[in-house]
Formats: C-alpha cells, structure tokens, sequence
C-alpha cells in the first residue's frame, strides 16, 4: 500500500474530527422541567455520533453520563465548549419540542442544528445536525431523568 501526503492528511483531519465530535458529544445535557431553582433533575444521557467525510461513515461509539440540569430551560440543552467557541440562537420550546440554531468558530469551524422532543417529564430523544468544511456529523441524543440533585448547570 502506498501512503502519500493527501492520504496522511485525510487521516488527521478525521482523526482531528473524531476528537472534536467526541468532546462536542459529551457535552449534551438533558432537557428539564419546571421547578424551582437551586434544585435540579439528574438524567442519564446517552449521545452517539456519526460523522461523514467525503462519502465515509465514521460512527463513534456511544457516550452515557450523568448530568445536573436546571429545571428551567432558558437556552438549549447543549453545554458550552469553549474551544469551539460556539453560539446559540434561535432557542425555542413549542411544546414537547426543542429546537436552536448553533455557529462555532474555533478550530473546527461548524454550524448545527438541534431538535429534541420530550417524551413525558422523564425522558427525551432528539438529533443535533453539525455540517463544517470536511463533511456533517450527527449526534443521536437520549436521556431519562434519574433523580433530583443539587447545583444544576
């Protein structure tokens, strides 16, 4: 097998990829009720994504985490990453359905679109639609809430 300059840099840009869209994953919080502040529900969120360049699947494996979420949403269930430097807008909540627009510009430049849907008051299911200059990912997000805690995010 010949290996050449493109082929290396195809591969670190994926492996670069990859990295981002594991810590972008890990940093989906759940959805959450009203209640008041100073408590919050603990829900176990599971993220699985998927990512594709040049017309290659690159599923990761899934990511489940425990999480202390407001019981008031005010913005969208996606924690911050700083090094992606990303922005929310166009925040929504019509009934059970959840939807924001986002832009990152850090060192992988993107936009997304999320889109979640309670199911009751104890769990959600829902996509985040990535596209950056190599490709797309999906985030497939589940969550079931798990309990009450203190000091939400």
């Amino acid at each position: 097998m010949t290996i050449n300059r493109e082929t290396v840099m195809s591969s670190r840009s994926a492996v670069r990829f990859a990295a981002s869209a594991l810590v972008l994953s890990s940093l989906l919080p759940p959805v959450a009720a009203q209640a008041p502040a100073g408590k919050g529900d603990l829900w176990e969120s599971t993220s699985q994504s998927s990512m594709n360049m040049g017309g290659m699947s690159m599923p990761m494996p899934p990511q489940t985490q425990r999480l202390c979420a407001a019981k008031t949403w005010k913005r969208p269930p996606v924690a911050s990453n700083q090094d992606q430097n990303c922005t929310t807008s166009d925040f929504a909540i019509a009934g059970p359905r959840v939807t924001w627009t986002s832009v990152c510009t850090g060192q992988m430049a993107m936009t997304g679109k999320g889109d979640i849907t309670r199911q009751g008051s104890d769990a959600y299911r829902g996509t985040v639609q990535y596209a950056f200059a190599e490709g797309t990912m999906t985030v497939a997000i589940s969550g079931r809430k798990v309990g009450e805690c203190d000091n939400p995010q």
